[in-house]
């Protein structure tokens, strides 16, 4: 059984910054081989792709709404991803999931439907 646990959610104002982890566990889950994501779901809204980081963590990519913004990193010993989000914006605010795909060759992925796994998500809220 394989756990993804978000934590680090919130309430920040326009400007700000929030941190938010993710923690993944299970006794057979190989961490170091899973391309890790982050998406987010407003009310109303499909889910929609933020960060993803290859799985040995040495390749990242963003969408647009993000890039220079946040960041994503992982620690593969302590089996962590964590997005540091900076200069918040009201548009930021939504659910954060965090999200598990099997690498297969592959450095990044952006779709929701290429991770196996996911988290039960954590809510950021963005004050103007």
């Amino acid at each position: 059984q394989v756990q993804l646990v978000e934590s680090g959610g919130g309430l920040v104002q326009a400007g700000g910054s929030l941190r938010v982890s993710c923690a993944a566990s299970g006794r057979t889950f190989s961490f170091s081989s899973y391309i890790m994501g982050w998406f987010r779901q407003a009310p109303g809204k499909e889910r929609e792709f933020v960060a993803t980081i290859s799985w040995r963590g040495d390749s990242t990519h963003y969408a647009d709404s993000v890039e220079g913004r946040f960041t994503i990193s992982r620690d593969s010993a302590e089996k962590r991803v964590t997005l540091q989000m900076n200069s918040l914006k009201p548009e930021d605010t939504a659910v954060y999931y965090c999200a598990a795909g099997w690498a297969s060759g592959r450095y990044h992925y952006t779709s929701t439907g290429d991770y196996e796994y996911w988290g039960q998500g954590t809510q950021v809220t963005v004050s103007a």
